[in-house]
């Protein structure tokens, strides 16, 4: 029995209606999160360090190498249902997030991020620091280049949509709304999901799929991915009346975090930068991650 079909029968087991219990599972999404892995735990990856690159692949970003942020053996991963990352190989992940904040064109392709695939087989070595490593900082904040290598561990976590978790639709779509409205035992099923899977005391520094969370005070990755799709369609620009613009704004959102994921989400060395790498279902199931598109944010 998956997690799915556990939470569907259990909620059916205390009569919450099958109709609702539907609905709510559509919404309810499993990531898997990694944290600092203990001296017993199973490792799955690392944060910092060197990376282990492919045999005869430069460190990515040429000229301008890009920080190492960490990577994960997706073989040594937990399955998360819904999440369609392959079944073996690794996944490195690099970031200069001062520069991303600043070049960011929301769904373009970032020069300055790179989610690195390397299927399982493949010779790799670890990566010799970039030339010059010891006197490459960041711009704003004393940063190092490369940072202490620290091993993760890594555990499913349920994950909900914000506007479920803070019963607030204001901001959200018609869809949304209504299905808010429709969802009478939202209470019942929000504290079923707790009851099935606590929440453990520890702290998450990577997570893998789930939903984005809301860092700061600018639009999420989702709405900002929406105001330019809306702006490339002809007569549907800001010179809309206002209040029909946000309405298509909020439906088209509501649209790209059913067709997008979160490939990666992680607080940054920085205390103020956040990064979200996003992947849209169909190039995560069929390992494009080269089509994934990086949001930097504010943390304040």
């Amino acid at each position: 029995m998956n997690r799915y079909e556990q939470f569907r029968s259990t909620a059916l087991d205390r009569d919450l209606p099958d109709d609702e219990v539907g609905k709510f599972a559509d919404q309810l999404r499993f990531a898997i999160w990694t944290g600092a892995a203990g001296a017993e735990d199973e490792g799955v990856g690392q944060l910092g360090g060197l990376p282990r690159l492919p045999v005869g692949v430069e460190w990515p970003g040429g000229g301008d190498p890009l920080p190492f942020v960490g990577s994960v053996d997706l073989a040594a991963l937990p399955r998360a249902e819904g999440l369609a990352l392959p079944q073996d190989g690794s996944l490195l992940l690099f970031l200069h997030h001062e520069e991303d904040m600043e070049e960011h064109s929301p769904g373009a392709e970032s020069h300055y991020a790179r989610a690195l695939y390397v299927p399982a087989g493949t010779d790799t070595a670890v990566a010799a620091p970039p030339s010059g490593h010891d006197s490459r900082t960041f711009f704003h904040e004393e940063i190092p280049f490369l940072i202490p290598e620290r091993r993760l561990s890594a555990w499913v976590q349920p994950v909900l949509p914000d506007w479920i978790e803070d019963r607030d639709v204001e901001f959200r779509s018609d869809t949304v709304k209504q299905l808010f409205d429709e969802l009478k035992h939202i209470d019942d099923l929000c504290a079923l999901v707790g009851e099935l899977w606590p929440a453990p005391a520890r702290s998450a520094a990577l997570r893998l799929g789930g939903y984005c969370s809301e860092i700061g005070g600018q639009d999420g990755p989702w709405t900002q991915m929406a105001s330019v799709h809306l702006g490339d369609r002809p007569g549907d620009g800001p010179e809309l009346h206002s209040a029909e613009w946000f309405r298509l704004l909020h439906e088209e959102a509501d649209r790209l975090s059913r067709d997008w994921v979160p490939l990666a989400q992680f607080h940054t060395e920085s205390d103020v930068y956040y990064g979200c790498f996003l992947i849209s279902s169909d190039d995560l199931a069929a390992a494009r991650f080269d089509q994934m598109r990086s949001f930097t944010m504010f943390t304040e």
